[in-house]
C-alpha cells in the first residue's frame, strides 16, 4: 500500500497576525490517497490550492475510498466476482469467508492473449460440438451399480476420493446430502456458498483433467510400439482432457487459486497422474470404469449447483447482471441471452455426462481389438448418444 499526495490546503495561521501582512505564514495540511498499486515517481507538488479545489479532492478520496474492491480467501482461493458489469449494490460481508461481488474483476490474466506479427487468432484444437438446450436439461444424475470385484474397487476408491475431497475445500457436516444416495440426492440441511463451490470447481477440474491424458499417451505408445491402429481410442481421451482443461481455464477467470490451493492441487495432481499410469498398465478396464464412476460425481455435483441456484441460494449467480468470461462464450459457442452462471453450469454438465457414459461404454469394450463407438459410422446412420446413457452401452449394443 503506498500513499499519494493530492495537493496541499490552506489550514490556520498563528493566532495575532493579520490576514494582510505579507510575511504571515501560511500552515497547510497535506492530503493523501491511498493507493493499492505503486507509484511511479514520489515527488509531491508543493503548489497550493484553492479551499473549493481541495475540497473536490477530498470528496474524490471518499469515493475511491468507499469503491475500493475487497478480496476475500477461502481455502488459499482468492476470489472475486466474474464480472458482473453492472451490479452496483455494495455487499457488506456477514463472515471472514464471504464472496464479495465488483464491478471489474482484480484477477491477474493466468493466460493473456500475446500480440504477434502475423497470428490473429489461434483457435481451439478440438472445437467444441455444442447441444441443445433440451439435450442439457434431459441430463440427470445417475448411478451404475458394481457388478464385478473391479467395478466395486473402482466404486470404492472414488468414495474414498470424495471424503478427501470434501474435508480439503471444507464442506461441513450439515453441508453433506443423503450418504445412501451419494450419486443422485441433492438436498442437504445447510447449502454451499459461491466462495465454496468455486473451490470445489477448481480442485475437481484440476485432476479431472489427468485421466484422458494418461489412456490417451499409453494407448499411443502402445499403438507405436505394437505398430497397429489404436481404432479411434486416442482421439477421444485426448479430447475428454483437453475439454476438462477448458473448464478450469473458465473457473480460474472467476477466482485466483492462493499459495493454498496450488499447493493441494501440485499433490493431488502428482499422486493422482502416477496413480493413473500404474492403474492403466495394470487394468485398463477398471481404469475407464474408475473414471466413469468420477465423473458420475462430476454430473451430481454440477446438478447440486444448479438446484441451489434455481432455489435462489447463490444469489450472487442468480444476478441476471452476472456475465459468464468470455472464454466460455467462445469455446461453448454460447448464445446471446443464455450466458447466465447457470446455463454456463449446464453446458459443463453436458460435457460431463458425455465423459460419464463414453467411460463406462470403454469400460464394457475389448481394450485391444474394439473401435471407439463413439467416432465411428454405424451403418443405421445413428451414433450412440453418451450423454444421455449415464451407466454406458454395452458391448453387444454397439460392437
Amino acid at each position: 500500500m503506498v500513499y499519494k499526495t493530492l495537493g496541499r490546503e490552506p489550514f490556520l495561521r498563528p493566532v495575532g497576525h493579520s490576514a494582510h501582512t505579507h510575511n504571515t505564514p501560511t500552515y497547510t495540511k497535506t492530503i493523501y490517497i491511498a493507493t493499492p498499486f505503486p507509484m511511479l515517481s514520489s515527488r509531491a507538488s508543493t503548489r497550493l490550492c484553492a479551499p473549493k479545489q481541495a475540497a473536490h479532492l477530498v470528496r474524490a478520496a471518499a469515493t475511491l475510498h468507499n469503491t475500493t474492491t475487497t478480496t476475500t480467501s477461502f481455502a488459499g482461493l482468492r476470489i472475486t466476482a466474474a464480472s458482473s458489469q453492472q451490479h452496483q449494490q455494495h455487499v457488506t460481508p456477514s463472515t471472514s469467508r464471504s464472496f464479495s461481488t465488483t464491478r471489474a474483476t482484480q484477477l491477474r490474466d493466468f493466460f493473456p492473449a500475446k500480440e504477434t506479427e502475423h497470428i490473429r487468432l489461434t483457435a481451439p484444437a478440438w472445437p467444441h460440438p455444442g447441444y441443445t438446450e433440451q439435450q442439457m436439461h434431459d441430463i440427470v444424475p445417475d448411478h451404475r451399480a458394481p457388478r464385478t470385484v473391479g467395478d466395486w474397487a473402482a466404486w470404492k476408491f472414488v468414495r474414498v476420493a470424495r471424503w478427501f475431497m470434501d474435508r480439503a475445500t471444507g464442506l461441513g457436516s450439515e453441508q453433506q446430502v443423503d450418504k445412501k444416495n451419494p450419486t443422485t440426492s441433492l438436498v442437504a440441511d445447510k447449502p454451499l456458498t459461491e466462495a465454496q463451490w468455486l473451490v470445489r470447481f477448481i480442485f475437481l477440474e484440476s485432476i479431472a483433467g489427468v485421466p484422458g491424458m494418461v489412456a490417451g499417451m499409453l494407448r499411443h505408445l502402445g499403438s507405436l510400439r505394437r505398430m497397429k491402429r489404436d481404432n479411434g481410442w486416442i482421439e477421444t481421451l485426448l479430447e475428454e482432457s483437453f475439454n476438462e482443461r477448458m473448464h478450469l481455464l473458465t473457473f480460474m477467470k472467476m477466482s485466483e487459486p492462493g499459495w493454498f490451493m496450488k499447493v493441494m492441487i501440485l499433490g493431488a495432481q502428482g499422486v493422482f497422474f502416477n496413480g493413473m499410469f500404474l492403474s492403466y498398465l495394470v487394468s485398463p478396464k477398471i481404469s475407464h470404469r474408475f473414471v466413469g464412476y468420477l465423473e458420475e460425481e462430476a454430473v451430481h455435483t454440477y446438478t447440486r449447483c444448479l438446484y441451489e441456484i434455481d432455489q435462489g441460494l447463490l444469489p450472487k449467480w442468480s444476478d441476471p447482471n452476472f456475465v459468464i468470461p468470455d472464454i466460455a462464450v467462445q469455446y461453448w459457442k454460447i448464445p446471446e441471452g443464455q450466458r447466465t452462471m447457470k446455463d454456463l453450469i449446464l453446458y459443463i454438465r453436458a460435457d460431463e455426462a458425455v465423459h460419464r457414459g463414453v467411460n463406462h461404454t470403454l469400460s464394457n469394450l475389448n481394450q485391444k481389438e474394439d473401435p471407439n463407438p463413439f467416432v465411428s459410422e454405424y451403418k443405421d446412420g445413428e451414433k450412440p448418444n453418451a450423454a444421455l446413457r449415464a451407466q454406458g452401452f454395452e458391448r453387444n449394443e454397439v460392437i
